[in-house]
C-alpha cells in the first residue's frame, strides 16, 4: 500500500512536443521581430512614399518603380537609380550607382548566413528579406542572428516599402515635393535609429565615428555609393582582438 501511495500522479501536465517544437520557437521569434520592427516600418513607409514621388518625377512611370520595389527591395539603391535617371543620367550609370550602394549586403549576407537554415530555395527566399532594418532587429548579440526575428521584421518592412511606393506613385500629383512633408529626412533618421541599437561598446562607437568621418570626407569628391562602401572599412575595428 505504501508503495502505491508514492506513485506519481498526473496532476502536473507534461509539456507536449508541440510546445517545444522548432516551429513554435520560430513563430515566437518571428512575432518578436515583427513587433520590434513596427516603428522602423513607419519610417520605411514614409521613405517609400518619397521614392514613389521621386521616381514618378524622374519619368519612370508607375509600373516600373512598383515592380522595382517588389523585386529589388533596396531603398537607397532605388533612390540612387531614380536620382541618376531624373538628372539625365543613363541606364548604365543608374545601375552602377545601385550596385555600389547594394554592395553593403555582401558583408551583411555573410554575417547572417549561419542563421539561414534549410534548402537552397528556402535560404534564397529568406535572404530577400534581409535588409538594414531586419538585420538590425535580428541581431541577438555576439555576432549571432535569429532567423525568426530577421524574417518577421523583414516581412513587415517589405510590406511597408511596397505599400509606401504605391502610395507615392499614385499620389505623386497631390503630394508634390517630398520635402514639404519632411520625407527627405526620413532616411537619415531611420539609419540613426538603427545605429543606436548597435553601439554597445567603445569599439562600436569608434567604428561608427570613423565611418561618419570617412563618408563626410569622400562625399564631395566621390561618386554616389563609393563613400558608403569606403565607410564600411571602419568595421575592420571589430576584427581587432581585445
Amino acid at each position: 500500500m505504501d508503495s502505491q501511495k508514492e506513485l506519481p500522479t498526473p496532476a502536473t501536465p507534461v509539456p507536449t512536443a508541440e510546445t517545444h517544437s522548432p516551429s513554435a520557437g520560430f513563430r515566437a521569434e518571428a512575432a518578436q521581430g515583427l513587433r520590434a520592427a513596427v516603428p522602423l516600418a513607419v519610417a520605411v513607409f514614409g521613405f517609400a512614399v518619397s521614392f514613389g514621388v521621386v521616381a514618378r518625377a524622374a519619368g519612370m512611370g508607375v509600373l516600373a518603380p512598383l515592380v522595382m520595389s517588389v523585386t529589388t527591395f533596396a531603398g537607397s539603391a532605388q533612390f540612387a537609380a531614380a536620382s541618376v535617371l531624373g538628372t539625365g543620367g543613363g541606364t548604365a550609370a543608374a545601375i552602377v550607382a545601385a550596385v555600389l550602394l547594394n554592395s553593403r549586403y555582401l558583408p551583411i549576407g555573410i554575417s547572417v548566413a549561419p542563421a539561414m537554415t534549410g534548402g537552397v530555395l528556402k535560404r534564397f527566399l529568406s535572404a530577400q528579406l534581409v535588409v538594414d532594418e531586419s538585420w538590425a532587429v535580428g541581431h541577438i548579440g555576439n555576432g549571432r542572428y535569429s532567423r525568426g526575428r530577421l524574417l518577421g521584421a523583414g516581412v513587415l518592412v517589405y510590406c511597408a516599402w511596397v505599400g509606401g511606393t504605391a502610395v507615392g506613385l499614385l499620389g505623386a500629383r497631390y503630394l508634390g515635393d517630398p520635402e514639404r512633408f519632411g520625407l527627405d529626412v526620413v532616411s537619415p533618421v531611420l539609419f540613426m535609429a538603427l545605429l543606436k541599437g548597435q553601439i554597445t561598446s567603445r569599439k562600436a562607437l569608434a567604428a561608427a565615428c570613423l565611418g561618419v568621418a570617412i563618408t563626410l570626407i569622400l562625399v564631395p569628391f566621390a561618386s554616389p555609393g563609393v563613400p558608403l562602401i569606403a565607410a564600411t572599412a571602419a568595421c575592420l575595428l571589430g576584427l581587432r582582438k581585445r
